[in-house]
C-alpha cells in the first residue's frame, strides 16, 4: 500500500529536507526583523520599529538634511556626539568645500569610509567632498532609483521563500479548507501590500501604516505555517493518531 501525501506520514529523507529548511528559513526572517531594528528602526534616533521610521526611511525628514537625519539616526553609534556636531554644523552653514577641507573631511575618514568608501555596493560613497555633498540637501527619503532596486529584490526573493514555505504547508492536514487557503494566500498578498506602501510613503506619509500592517501580516502567516508543519512532521505522528490516510491535496 503507497505512504499517503502528507506531511505527519512523511518517510524520513523528505522530513529532514523539510525540517532543515523551514527552520534555516525562520533564522533568516528572525535575523531579517533585527536588520530592520537596527537600520529603518533607528531613522528617528531610538530602537523599535515605528510609523516615524517608517516615514523618515521612504518619505524623508525635511526638515532636515539626509546626511543630519542619518547622523541622528540609523549612524548615530558611528561617531561620538563632537564629530557629529562637526558635520551638522558644517551642513547647516552651507556645507562649502574649503570647510570641509579644514573640519570634515578628517572626521569622515575616521567614522565613516570603513562602509562608506566606495568598495560596498549598494552603500552611499563618500570618499570626495563630492560625493558627500548630494547628501547634504534636504533628506525626501528614498530615491526613485533606490526604491525600484529594493522593490525587485524583495518581490523576487521574499516570494521565492514563501513558494517553499507555502509548498510544504500545502501537505498539512486536518487544517479547515478556508483557513488553508487564507495562510497560503496571505503572505504573496501583504508582501505586495509592503512594498506598494514603500512607493506610496515616497508621497504620502500616512501610508506607513499599510508597511507596518503587510509585514507584520506576512510574517505571521509565515510563523503559522511553520509552527503548523513542523508539529505535524514530528508531534502529531508521535501522539498515536497514525495512520494519516487523508490525502493532503484534498482540502478539508
Amino acid at each position: 500500500m503507497s505512504r499517503p501525501l502528507n506531511l505527519p506520514s512523511l518517510g524520513p529523507s523528505l522530513r529532514a529536507l523539510f525540517t532543515g529548511y523551514l527552520l534555516v528559513v525562520s533564522v533568516g526572517l528572525s535575523m531579517a526583523g533585527a536588520q530592520i531594528l537596527l537600520t529603518h528602526g533607528m531613522a528617528d534616533g531610538r530602537l523599535g520599529l515605528s510609523v516615524d521610521d517608517i516615514v523618515f526611511s521612504y518619505y524623508g525628514n525635511r526638515g532636515n538634511s539626509r546626511l543630519e537625519t542619518m547622523l541622528n539616526g540609523t549612524m548615530k553609534d558611528n561617531a561620538d556626539e563632537q564629530e557629529r556636531a562637526t558635520i551638522i554644523k558644517w551642513v547647516r552653514g552651507g556645507a562649502t568645500e574649503p570647510d570641509y577641507d579644514a573640519s570634515v573631511a578628517p572626521v569622515v575618514a575616521d567614522n565613516c569610509l570603513k562602509c562608506h568608501g566606495g568598495a560596498i555596493p549598494g552603500l552611499a560613497d563618500f570618499s570626495t567632498y563630492d560625493k558627500l555633498k548630494p547628501f547634504t540637501k534636504f533628506d525626501e527619503g528614498k530615491t526613485v532609483d533606490g526604491l525600484t532596486r529594493v522593490s525587485h529584490i524583495h518581490l523576487f526573493g521574499i516570494a521565492f521563500i514563501f513558494f517553499f514555505v507555502c509548498g510544504i504547508f500545502t501537505l498539512a492536514i486536518r487544517v479547515p479548507k478556508i483557513v488553508k487557503t487564507a495562510a497560503i494566500a496571505s503572505p504573496f498578498l501583504f508582501l505586495v501590500v509592503d512594498i506598494g506602501a514603500w512607493w506610496a510613503t515616497k508621497w504620502f506619509p500616512g501610508a506607513a501604516y499599510f508597511t507596518i500592517l503587510g509585514g507584520a501580516a506576512y510574517n505571521a502567516a509565515a510563523a503559522f505555517m511553520i509552527v503548523t508543519s513542523l508539529y505535524q512532521m514530528w508531534i502529531m505522528p508521535r501522539r498515536g493518531r497514525a495512520p494519516f490516510p487523508e490525502d493532503a491535496w484534498a482540502d478539508e
